[in-house]
């Protein structure tokens, strides 16, 4: 009879390990699952972020195209000031949206980021000096940054520093890249348009 009762004390031990064992497996799959569906949001999150800080320099890049404009320069004053005041209260707007997503960098990636930004950084430098040069070299850079065949020749130092670039520094580099790209044939675009006009005045000033 006690070894009856002994037994049975044992069989309740070991279900009641067992029913244990499974409600922890049960809360940690359950627990794991809340994570996986918050990673998943959280990555959402991010993109959407960035989305918007792309919009954002986006917006002001074109602010600052038309503020820079030859159609600015044309208007008469009136109309110039009004216009001005339009764009620089817009851009004090979209400056004022602060938007920020970090990168999770390990040593070797911030060393990477750091020679990459220098590298561009000394180009625009250079660009008021030579124009046309600082234009090819920033073509190089990215030409380095994409992965269809470029149609110019690659800077082989600057692509194996953005190789080494996390994921999400190498596409700001590479659109900060399509920026100044964009930027310097606006400049170039402005700077014919003057001389066309200087060269005109000419002809009027002669013919006179």
């Amino acid at each position: 009879m006690a070894q009856a009762k002994i037994q049975a004390k044992m069989n309740e031990a070991v279900c009641s390990k067992f029913s244990r064992t499974l409600s922890m497996a049960d809360r940690s799959g359950r627990l794991l699952e809340s994570l996986d569906q918050l990673e998943i949001r959280v990555e959402a999150l991010r993109e959407a972020a960035s989305a918007m800080e792309q919009e954002r320099e986006c917006i002001v890049e074109m602010i600052q195209s038309i503020q820079s404009s030859q159609e600015m320069r044309n208007i008469c004053a009136g109309e110039k000031e009004e216009l001005t005041l339009t764009a620089e209260r817009l851009m004090g707007r979209a400056l004022s949206v602060e938007i920020s997503v970090g990168t999770i960098r390990n040593s070797q990636q911030e060393e990477a980021l750091r020679k990459a930004t220098a590298m561009i950084d000394e180009i625009v430098k250079k660009l008021l000096d030579d124009m046309e040069v600082g234009r090819l070299q920033l073509l190089a850079l990215h030409a380095a940054c994409v992965t269809e065949a470029p149609a110019v020749p690659i800077d082989q130092k600057f692509q194996a520093i953005v190789i080494s670039c996390a994921l999400e520094d190498q596409k700001k580099i590479k659109r900060r890249l399509e920026t100044l790209l964009r930027n310097v044939e606006n400049a170039e675009k402005n700077i014919k348009i003057l001389d066309h006009q200087k060269a005109d005045d000419k002809e009027a000033n002669g013919s006179q």
